[in-house]
């Protein structure tokens, strides 16, 4: 007499061919529910998915196709050498011009400082000869102003003011 049950025993393999027709079933209804309720956006996704692969896919071939690998400047190297040298004069180019600009800056500085140097000698002088160096200064640069601008310095009349106090 068996413990488990009172009808005839299955063999152990026939047991899981049962339990596997089971589990197919359940997986037909688990996949038939989800495609009957998300089936059209499964399927959006899925061309989606291949659309943006194509378009990877192309954009990967066109920039391999675009750059020049090293089989082509084997090919080339007069390419190659040529470009290297026009870039070379570029920059000895570029060199130059900030020499030169660097040159300028520094006369212009130098002349700045000649400026300031006759100014204070100037202003010593002036203290030495027991004159205010600080009208003097104000003189010069009056004389310095009214030469460049002669023909526009035309005197502009003040206007009539109110005196702040009352007369009374």
């Amino acid at each position: 007499m068996e413990l488990g049950g009172e009808g005839p025993a299955a063999a152990p393999g026939q047991a899981a061919v049962v339990v596997g027709r089971g589990g197919l079933e359940v997986l037909q209804h688990t996949v038939g529910s989800l495609l009957s309720s998300y089936g059209w956006y499964i399927l959006l996704a899925a061309v989606a998915i291949y659309l943006l692969v194509q378009k990877v896919s192309q954009g990967l071939a066109a920039r391999q196709s675009s750059q020049p690998g090293a089989a082509d400047a084997a090919v080339e190297p007069d390419v190659v050498v040529r470009r290297q040298e026009a870039l070379a004069a570029a920059r000895l180019r570029m060199q130059e011009e900030l020499n030169a600009q660097a040159e300028r800056y520094k006369e212009k500085q130098r002349q700045l400082e000649e400026e300031k140097r006759k100014l204070k000698i100037a202003m010593w002088e002036s203290m030495q000869e027991g004159k205010s160096y600080k009208g003097n200064l104000k003189l010069n640069q009056h004389e310095v102003e009214s030469g460049a601008s002669t023909s526009s310095a035309v005197p502009k009349s003040k206007p009539n003011k109110k005196p702040l106090r009352g007369g009374g």
